[in-house]
């Protein structure tokens, strides 16, 4: 019957995906993360914390692209002065994030904080880590056990010969059992690295033995944009796999940026889906319309939209009816005129001058069909082919 085992094939799935790593639920302000709500998109700003002006307007800036909940740095008394009237003025939940004196995490717990970051590799030991699990525990507030390979306890580093994923997933795991004991249970865990396969491996290890929620991220990114292809490349595998429950992407300098590319990753890998999934063909020399002058016109048309439709615009007739055919709605086009096809169907014939009005006519009329399947609640499922993972807020 040939080399190749064709029954293998049959027995796949069909649609593609895996399901998301169960978590437990942990509470941050106003925003749940784990189990089975959105993955949040976090971020951490870049001023001296005790500037209550210039962290502020940082703030707001992040919050006007998206960001969900951020984190500011506490290394100095000054700093957590400042956590009350800074927490006043923003309307997501503030984080602190402590290093090397467990006394600031303390200070930092005095004020109406959402969340405290904990490093295990630099707190000063587990007797100093208890004290601030039952502060936190005593004032009802959530601590990310954040274990990075840059700053992991000597200890392991010479038990494992470097700081490779398991040294970081046992730090990560000594210190959930030292919480655990103290009867504390509001843990979120991070295992970040620099290196995306030790940052992968690390997680997906984690993975298999805990089920605390997990902050992701590749630390220590870089610059852009070869920084956010770098984060792609680390936090992609793991949404794919279902891990993550809050994400992070690291960029030098302004922090805003950080808020569209985690998005954007969400997008891609299908986890959150927030906006209508465009896609167009790329131009090569078989491109027979003006494909980027109507892809642009319907980029700004669809901006704000939430819709969990799958839009295919291809420019040519060797891959277009096909590809238009997957989407929800899509048109595939040359020579000036231009297919529309809703799902699957060709339902129309339009000249190149009208393709962007009598898509945005199709796409209305789906969003009216289904307008009566359209959950409410901001974590709902998507209704597209794909049934792509709508976030509508």
């Amino acid at each position: 019957m040939g080399r190749f085992q064709y029954s293998l094939l049959e027995q796949a799935a069909r649609v593609p995906g895996k399901p998301r790593h169960k978590t437990r639920e942990v509470r941050i302000g106003t925003v749940v993360i784990g189990g089975n709500n959105p993955i949040a998109v976090q971020s951490m700003t870049t001023t001296d914390t005790h500037d209550v002006e210039a962290t502020v307007q940082q703030i707001h800036a992040l919050e006007a692209a998206g960001c969900e909940l951020v984190r500011v740095t506490v290394p100095k008394p000054e700093d957590a002065h400042a956590l009350t009237r800074i927490r006043e003025r923003i309307g997501i939940p503030l984080i602190c994030d402590i290093h090397f004196d467990y006394k600031m995490a303390l200070a930092a717990l005095d004020h109406p904080i959402d969340k405290i970051r904990i490093n295990p590799g630099n707190i000063g030991g587990p007797e100093r880590f208890r004290q601030v699990v039952r502060k936190a525990k005593s004032r009802g507030i959530p601590m990310r056990i954040g274990v990075n390979a840059g700053s992991l306890e000597r200890e392991l580093c010479e038990k494992y010969g470097f700081p490779c994923p398991p040294a970081m997933v046992e730090s990560a795991l000594r210190y959930i059992e030292i919480a655990e004991e103290e009867g504390y249970y509001d843990i979120v865990v991070s295992l970040k690295s620099s290196d995306v396969l030790v940052a992968v491996e690390a997680y997906r290890l984690y993975a298999q033995l805990a089920d605390y929620p997990t902050h992701i991220g590749i630390t220590e990114a870089g610059k852009p944009p070869y920084a956010v292809t770098k984060s792609a490349a680390g936090l992609a595998p793991l949404l794919l796999d279902g891990i993550g429950d809050t994400i992070r992407v690291s960029l030098l300098g302004d922090p805003v940026p950080e808020i569209a590319a985690a998005f954007d990753i969400l997008q891609a890998t299908q986890r959150r889906v927030r906006r209508p999934e465009l896609i167009a063909c790329p131009t090569c020399g078989r491109l027979a319309i003006d494909l980027e002058k109507i892809v642009a016109e319907l980029e700004k048309r669809l901006a704000g939209k939430r819709l969990p439709i799958k839009i295919s615009v291809l420019g040519c007739v060797v891959n277009g009816p096909g590809e238009a055919r997957e989407a929800d709605i899509g048109i595939a086009a040359g020579n000036g005129k231009g297919m529309i096809f809703r799902n699957g169907e060709i339902i129309r014939r339009v000249e190149e001058a009208e393709i962007v009005d009598a898509l945005m006519e199709e796409i209305a009329r789906w969003e009216q069909d289904n307008q009566h399947r359209l959950p409410p609640q901001r974590d709902a499922e998507g209704l597209g082919r794909r049934r792509l993972p709508l976030i509508s807020s």
